[in-house]
């Protein structure tokens, strides 16, 4: 959207007027009924030209949001309603752009938003540079620096609860590309007053009570602090807690921001010392004592306060003591020591304080800058942002209130000048005519406040500097004898008459006609704040503190380097740091935010129209509105000019085919307006009267309703006639559809009458046919049917004959069996009589035969019948047992415990006996089944028995594993080819084991080989042979009783392979290792017993030094394996799961 589209689009449906340079009529009345009409409707910020007017609405608004930075990003100054963004949007595409450095100027009195429209400023600009990781963390230490600023440097004042007390320059450094590279920050007059007097209603700088409230307890112990407030007199009670501020919460976001802007917390701490210190000074109290000579001498009441500063700054107390009773004064080579009375010291404790705190807040700036500087030196863009007072009048105006007026009546100068500058350029650049305007040059109270002759600074550094007695009444009588006959200083005491019964002017005071107005000065203090002295003693007494800063804040004090010169007074170094800060402003483009704030109570919605009115008066935007407009109101180039108003004229209605500015001509010609209403520039067209402009927009509103009517006359026409189109189509197709629809049912109805009747012409003729063959067939069956019947009677006759003779002949059959059978019966009943007489007889005869024999040997039989009877059962018994034991005896495995159970009590030794040949027999069985190679294994399974038996975990979870020795097949893997060829002996076990490293207990895996001299710790992937032990060498192993497979091969002291020391390995087949290394030692020629420690604490030696290696049982936390872990140079902790 072009400029001029983009500005009078405000006007369409703007509040009131967003640009004060087409108010109309301007008054100062109708200029604050328009802020407020504004206001009142939620809209804070209205334009004058290119600058920005602020208004404080005291409650937060959704016009800050990511989407207000998106709608404002890279657009037109005027393309969108006013807004801070739009400014700072315009300053930085034309420092990224135009490659012009700019300065943001914000000015406005206390409580009227200048911190939080720096603050907005600058996350715009965070949010719409570039990105990336140091870019992002440059943003974040530039935003991060503001919470430590405000701490240290903002307090609560009865007009803002977050008042800035001194003056802020921040330029940021882009490069190229438009990414922060950095920023210097710059600090004018720190109020450092405050910090021993707070008015009534306000309070000390923020950082004190946020430090009391949101320090831990061990924090506030160590810097020898109480959280009761009340305990300190230089923080005021009345105000001490305020709504809306958490100081706790904005301590622990301080000590954030410190962290993220790059503080270490020794310097975070050395800072809080200090704090803690001013704190205390304040505390110490004085209580006069006179001496021998007359003067009186002040002395410390209660010295435990003083004690407890010293011991936070490490100064030596009794220096410290000496240093607020005396002060010495040299001379060349002369010194002169005299006693400050108890008024003197309070004055020196309380200049400390501020001098302290005041060049601790320098250093906290520095530091800042420090931290954020650009690293590198290419060629930089700079965005400068000033945060400063605004023009203050107070009831009581003192030294502060002059020296900030006086940098506001510079700012002031320089507005005027480089608007009037700008305006001109513009009218050069365009060939308009140039006419003076006429405005108030302040140039005449810069030069009667600055000049180095007859200056007021300047006769106020003479006053501070002459010898004899200087008073602020001394001060002002100089005044009245040099500036009586300036026409903006007035004095009663001046020799002006007409001031001598002014009553309203105090004869103490002098007032100077500002800019703004008028201002009464109290001369009272000028002296003393302008000379800002700190005795040389509490100087010498800082710089000798043990405090890491004392010597960085008080270079003065250092004794090399004495300066007897008297340091510069307030007045000049503010007066250089002035002007330092207007030449840096006259090199850069500026950008003016002016804040006024609506009403004193800090409420919403209050607008205070007197109190508004005193600001604009002195912010003097009446004058920048009349300097805007005194040639020009408006104007805008011709080409968003001509696309604006061409709907006016029938000429240029809709398209102008020539170039913008006859189009333009043509178009101011046709509405008759005057000739002297405007001029033309070379790509401008310049209005001189806003009524002008104001006239246009309301033809141009009339004519788009006219236009709005025509558009809706025509569209709802191609509406209509496209509907009708639409329905003459549809009616078409629909038609079509239903012609198609009709003739193909037609077509189908015809169809399926034909083949109804084909179907039943069909049916007929089937019919037909299939008569004809069901009559042949039935013709075919009667013939057959006649056939059977014919064929059936002759065979039914036949077999009636069969059966008749077969009849007969069974009749027959059945006779003659009967015959048979009953003679057969009478010869068996016969031969059975025959066989029961005969059967008798042998009875009788075998019974007689009996009782012969028995008669004959019944006279032996009784004698040995017992014996005989017990020892035939006996061998029944016996004979019994046997074989009942031959059915259930047990296999044939010499594991199986198993035996029947006996049978008779009286055979007990022979069942054992007979079990125990049995298990001897079935073991010589079973050993002769046993290969040579089978019983070597069994061998090793029994030397493993022997040594991990009930001693080592481990060993029950192996014994049904079983060994074989080269895991790894080296002889026939082809990888390590290159180790077998080192091998020249056979490889009793190989196999992969962690090698554990003493420095952090973490496994590295080796190939294991043992053979029957040697072993040897190769690499894993690549084979190469890494350590090789004779078995000569090692004296020992060393294993824990737990489940672990963790062990230690310990080497002879004083053999070659010592030179290293010990290994501690670690595998899952430990107890085959051990066994195999046991047995292979053994078989040795030296027939030395390799000795194996089973302990779960045992010391290994690596190199020089012996670690102890311990085995703990690990909890839950240590999952189902073994960690080792290493807690200091001499011990290893191993941590076994609970089984």
């Amino acid at each position: 959207m072009s400029k001029m589209e983009a500005k009078t689009s405000l006007l369409d449906n703007m509040i009131g007027v967003g640009d004060m340079v087409l108010l109309e009529p301007l008054t100062e009345e109708s200029f604050i009924n328009n802020l407020k009409n504004r206001f009142e409707h939620g809209e804070i910020y209205t334009y004058i030209g290119s600058v920005v007017i602020s208004l404080n609405p005291y409650k937060p608004l959704p016009i800050y949001t990511a989407d207000k930075v998106e709608e404002y990003r890279n657009r037109n100054f005027y393309e969108l309603s006013p807004h801070i963004y739009a400014l700072a949007d315009e300053a930085y595409r034309s420092l990224r752009d135009q490659d012009k450095d700019q300065c943001i100027l914000i000015t406005g009195e206390s409580g009227a938003g200048k911190t939080e429209a720096s603050k907005l400023v600058m996350s715009y600009v965070a949010a719409v540079c570039g990105k990336g990781q140091e870019v992002n963390k440059v943003k974040e230490q530039l935003l991060q620096s503001n919470p430590v600023l405000e701490a240290f440097g903002n307090a609560k004042t009865v007009r803002n609860d977050n008042s800035s007390r001194f003056g802020k320059y921040m330029d940021i450094e882009f490069d190229f590309k438009g990414d922060p590279l950095g920023g210097v920050i710059s600090n004018y007059l720190l109020e450092k007053s405050r910090v021993v007097k707070q008015p009534r209603g306000e309070r000390n700088f923020h950082i004190f009570y946020q430090l009391l409230s949101g320090a831990s307890e061990d924090t506030l112990k160590t810097l020898k602090l109480d959280r009761d407030l009340g305990k300190y007199n230089y923080l005021s009670l009345d105000s001490a807690s305020v709504n809306g501020l958490d100081d706790a919460a904005n301590f622990r976001t301080v000590r954030n921001a410190m962290q993220i802007v790059g503080f270490m917390e020794d310097e975070v701490q050395s800072v809080l010392q200090l704090v803690a210190a001013i704190l205390k000074l304040g505390n110490i109290e004085f209580k006069p004592e006179s001496r021998v000579n007359g003067f009186d001498e002040s002395r410390v009441k209660d010295k435990n306060d003083l004690k407890e500063m010293c011991e936070l700054m490490g100064i030596e107390q009794a220096a410290l003591e000496r240093a607020f009773s005396f002060r010495t004064v040299e001379a060349r080579t002369d010194k002169v020591s005299t006693t400050l009375n108890v008024a003197q010291a309070y004055y020196a404790r309380d200049a400390l304080a501020k001098n302290l705190y005041s060049r601790l807040f320098s250093w906290l700036v520095a530091r800042i800058n420090e931290s954020i500087k650009a690293q590198f030196k290419a060629r930089k863009k700079v965005m400068g942002v000033l945060d400063i007072y605004g023009f203050e009048i107070f009831e009581d105006n003192s030294f502060e209130q002059f020296i900030i007026n006086y940098c506001n009546e510079k700012l002031q100068q320089i507005f005027i000048e480089l608007t009037l500058k700008e305006e001109q350029e513009e009218y050069v650049r365009e060939g308009i005519e140039w006419t003076n305007i006429e405005y108030f040059n302040n140039a005449i109270i810069c030069d009667l406040i600055e000049n180095n002759q007859s200056g007021i600074l300047a006769m106020l550094d003479e006053e501070c500097l002459r010898p004899g007695t200087v008073t602020d009444e001394t001060f002002l009588d100089k005044l009245n004898t040099i500036c009586a006959e300036h026409q903006h200083f007035e004095s009663r005491l001046s020799k002006n008459s007409k001031f001598l019964t002014d009553h309203s002017l105090p004869h103490s005071c002098f007032r100077i006609q500002h800019y703004a107005g008028k201002v009464l000065y109290r001369v009272e203090g000028f002296v003393d704040k302008n000379n800002d002295l700190l005795y040389r003693d509490l100087s010498q007494a800082m710089y000798k503190a043990n405090h890491s800063l004392m010597k960085l804040l008080f270079p003065e004090g250092n004794p090399i380097k004495v300066n007897l010169k008297r340091p510069p007074t307030a007045g000049f170094q503010f007066r250089a740091s002035v002007g330092t800060l207007m030449k840096n402003l006259l090199t850069k483009n500026p950008n003016y935010i002016r804040c006024i704030k609506p009403n004193d109570k800090k409420a919403s919605h209050i607008f205070t129209d007197s109190l508004v009115c005193h600001q604009v008066r002195y912010l003097g935007l009446m004058e920048n509105v009349r300097v805007r407009r005194a040639g020009y109101a408006f104007r805008q180039a011709y080409e968003p000019c001509l696309e604006r108003y061409k709907m006016l004229c029938k000429q240029t209605w809709p398209h102008w085919r020539g170039p913008a500015r006859e189009g333009v001509e043509v178009l101011l010609n046709d509405l008759q307006i005057p000739q002297e209403e405007f001029s033309y520039g070379r790509s401008k067209i310049f209005i001189r009267n806003p009524r002008t402009l104001f006239t246009l927009e309301e033809k141009r509103a009339r004519c788009l309703e006219d236009l709005a009517t025509l558009i809706q006359k025509i569209y709802r026409g191609w509406k209509q006639r496209t509907l009708f189109l639409l329905m003459k189509r549809s009616q078409i197709v629909v038609a079509a559809w239903y012609r198609r629809y009709a003739q193909q049912k037609k077509y189908q109805q015809i169809k399926s009458s034909t083949i109804v009747v084909q179907s039943f012409i069909r049916g007929w003729k089937a019919r037909m046919i299939l008569r004809e063959l069901k009559y042949q067939k039935r013709c075919k069956e009667a013939v057959t049917t006649i056939a059977a019947y014919w064929h059936g009677t002759q065979a039914r006759r036949e077999l009636r004959r069969l059966k008749e003779e077969k009849r007969r002949r069974h009749a027959v059959s059945v006779i003659w069996a009967s015959w048979q059978g009953m003679k057969a019966r009478r010869e068996l009943r016969r031969l059975k009589e025959e066989a029961r007489r005969k059967h008798a007889v042998a009875v009788i005869w075998a019974y007689w035969l009996g009782l012969k024999v028995r008669r004959e040997y019944r006279k032996f039989f009784r004698a040995n019948a017992g014996k005989k009877i017990y020892k035939f059962t006996i061998q029944r018994i016996m004979q019994k047992y046997f074989l009942e034991l031959k059915k259930t005896m047990p296999s044939m495995s010499p594991i199986d415990k198993s035996w029947p159970p006996r049978q008779y009590l009286f055979l007990e030794g022979t069942h054992t006996e007979l079990r125990r040949i049995f298990h001897l027999w079935r073991c010589k069985k079973y050993r002769e089944q046993f290969t040579e190679q089978k019983k070597a294994i069994y061998e090793e399974k029994l030397e493993a028995s022997e040594i991990f038996k009930d001693k080592k975990a481990l060993y029950p979870s192996s014994v049904g594993q079983p060994f074989r020795g080269d895991y790894l097949e080296i002889k026939m893997n082809p990888k390590y080819q290159k180790l077998n060829t080192l091998v020249d002996e056979k490889v009793i076990i190989a196999d992969v084991v962690n090698k554990i490293n003493r420095a952090n207990g973490k496994g590295a895996a080796r190939i294991f080989l043992l053979t029957k001299s040697s072993l040897m710790l190769a690499d894993l992937k690549t084979g190469q042979l890494k350590a090789s032990v004779p078995l000569a060498d090692v004296s020992g192993v060393s294993v824990s009783s737990q489940t672990d497979g963790f062990f230690a091969l310990r080497l002879k002291e004083g053999s070659a392979s010592a030179a290293k020391g010990d290994f501690l390995l670690s595998s899952e087949r430990l107890i085959e290792i051990i066994t195999k290394l046991h047995r292979t030692k053994a078989g040795c020629e030296d027939r030395e017993q390799i000795n194996v420690d089973i302990l779960d604490e045992f010391l290994v030696q690596f190199k020089q030094h012996k670690v102890c290696v311990k085995f703990l049982q690990g909890g839950p936390k240590n999952g189902n394996s073994v960690t080792c872990k290493r807690k200091n140079n001499r011990l290893l902790e191993v941590s076994v799961p609970s089984p």
